[in-house]
């Protein structure tokens, strides 16, 4: 996570002002998700400020990203059928060794020292290694924040294969009427999903005047449209297409494409056009604006490892869903890979993927999905590899003594 921290949506410290508190305190205490037969349902939980500050405790942060849906209202996204069968691979992981700087790991270092929870690695769909820590098992749903950056992207790409959404080159403002005469003005589809608003945006956690700190107090008032009020209220920083710049808020717009779009809710959205046909085997809960209000664009989905593996495998297999295809033609080929402004300038990012940041794995076009505290869904379409991978790093970012990608292209090594 490291080489994305500069502008991941994680931010390094959000001091628990009282307000803020007592909303989480409350909205953690309500527990909009049923809890039914869910094993870890009756753990004790930190708040939302904890998470993004690094202040919980190793065993109060697992119980916490295992139960994210009790933060705040959740929609379900359904799973409904038979589970898509994940057969065991003959290729098992054994010997990995992963350089970092001067120091050389293997893989139960790697998992020991990144505080992984789940690990699922697929080998041309079939499973080579799949392990749980700090009890967690193939039924526990988990925390997946800036993953769900990656999937509300995807969604686009459904919709716009539905005939939906016309093109990417739509203004936002055709289908998100609450942006109307703001800085949004002008700006694409294309460029919300490259993060090329031109729209000022501040990420700095550590400021309590920062546009993303104003997004989170919004998010924790739990007020219809509180979110898209922030995104109109920013100014502009330049023309559309022509800067990049990491922005939580430009998610959350890309999630009010798609509602204007389809004029259904994103966990509906997405239960029908990949949930249920791929056959994912468990619910999951999405994060709401407000008790029965929109999704959360850029995080707040809890999904359990195998789903988000499966997940990996839709994508890794073009997006086709035995021999129907869900995604327009050629689009998991190039959401991942680094893009090119209005200015003809290379940026190190896709379409709210990550493009592989090592030299092995860009070698491959491998790209990722990933969330703070050690998420990642890894898609390696040379060598057929998809990983997803889970953890409790004690900080947001900066906390992985194994660096995940090249701990990625070892296990790839060792398997292809």
């Amino acid at each position: 996570m490291a080489r994305i921290a500069a502008r991941a949506a994680s931010g390094r410290t959000v001091p628990a002002l009282a307000a803020l508190a007592a909303a989480s305190a409350f909205l953690a205490g309500a527990g909009m998700a049923a809890a039914g037969d869910y094993r870890h349902a009756g753990e004790e939980i930190g708040t939302v400020e904890a998470i993004y500050d690094g202040h919980l405790e190793p065993d109060l942060a697992v119980s916490t990203f295992r139960n994210i849906d009790r933060l705040f209202p959740t929609r379900t996204v359904r799973a409904a059928g038979e589970p898509r069968e994940l057969p065991r691979s003959e290729t098992r992981l054994e010997n990995i060794s992963v350089t970092t700087g001067e120091q050389t790991y293997d893989l139960y270092d790697a998992l020991a020292l990144d505080s992984v929870t789940g690990l699922l690695v697929l080998k041309d769909g079939a499973v080579v290694h799949e392990s749980y820590q700090r009890s967690n098992g193939p039924d526990t749903r988990w925390m997946s924040m800036s993953v769900v950056k990656s999937i509300t992207s995807t969604l686009v790409g459904a919709a716009i294969r539905d005939g939906h959404i016309e093109s990417l080159d739509d203004d936002v403002t055709r289908y998100v009427e609450a942006l109307e005469g703001s800085a949004y003005e002008g700006v694409s589809i294309r460029d919300i999903l490259m993060m090329a608003s031109g729209v000022a945006w501040d990420e700095t956690y550590t400021d309590p005047e920062s546009d993303r700190r104003n997004l989170l107090r919004a998010q924790l008032a739990q007020e219809p449209g509180g979110l898209m009020a922030v995104m109109a209220a920013l100014p502009r920083a330049g023309e559309p297409g022509t800067i990049h710049n990491y922005s939580t808020g430009e998610t959350q717009v890309l999630g009010e494409v798609l509602s204007g779009a389809t004029g259904m809710p994103r966990a509906d959205y997405l239960s029908e056009k990949i949930w249920t046909p791929y056959g994912m085997e468990a619910d999951a809960e999405w994060w709401l604006e407000s008790p029965d209000g929109v999704e959360i664009g850029g995080s707040g989905l809890a999904a359990t490892l195998r789903d988000f593996a499966r997940f990996g495998q839709f994508f890794l297999e073009g997006g086709v869903i035995d021999g129907t295809a869900v995604l327009p033609e050629g689009w998991t080929e190039v959401v991942g890979q680094p893009q090119e402004l209005e200015t003809g300038e290379t940026i190190d990012y896709g379409y709210m993927w990550w493009p592989a940041w090592t030299e092995a794995s860009a070698a491959d076009g491998a790209f990722a999905a990933a969330g703070i505290h050690g998420q990642y869904i890894y898609i390696n379409p040379e060598a057929g590899v998809v990983i997803a991978m889970t953890a409790a790093q004690p900080k947001p970012v900066d906390r992985e003594p194994v660096e995940a990608m090249a701990f990625f292209d070892a296990i790839v090594a060792e398997i292809r």
